[in-house]
């Protein structure tokens, strides 16, 4: 009986003490914070103002972004999309739907070397081309590629 006391007694203090630290800032994980909202970006509906956004008005069609998405989508409520970038230094990688009432799908930002890979679902209103962008030492380059949809995710 006293051991399963002394157990819960101890358990009881150490999620205390966690609870303390995190409230108190000192566990709290630093790195996983995201970086700033782009409201502007991603709240327009009109693709040049998004473009403007991510300062990628005037990007560089690039061989070395691969956008890897269906050529037909089923159901545009899921679509997988996935950027793979060969550029040295890349430090984001932007998705944008031309045709999608908000264009600006995603920003997805690197540190430290990271390579440059995003893989993840979207939704597309209807067929739509899909655009990269990516940032690399101060350079903006973008790639595309059409998907055509046969039932729209975005209604």
């Amino acid at each position: 009986m006293n051991r399963v006391r002394r157990t819960l007694l101890r358990g009881v203090s150490t999620a205390g003490a966690l609870t303390a630290a995190f409230a108190t800032g000192l566990l709290a994980p630093r790195r996983a914070w995201a970086g700033a909202w782009n409201q502007a970006g991603f709240g327009t509906k009109a693709v040049a103002d998004a473009l403007r956004s991510i300062g990628a008005s005037e990007s560089v069609e690039s061989p070395d972004i691969l956008v890897k998405a269906p050529d037909i989508a089923e159901n545009g409520a899921i679509v997988p999309i996935e950027v793979i970038s060969r550029i040295p230094n890349t430090r984001f990688i932007a998705i944008v739907a031309d045709k999608n009432p908000f264009p600006l799908i995603a920003i997805f930002e690197f540190r430290d070397g990271a390579e440059g890979f995003v893989s993840t679902r979207v939704k597309l209103g209807e067929s739509t081309f899909v655009r990269a962008i990516v940032k690399a030492d101060d350079r903006v380059y973008s790639a595309r590629r059409e998907v055509k949809v046969t039932i729209g995710g975005c209604g």
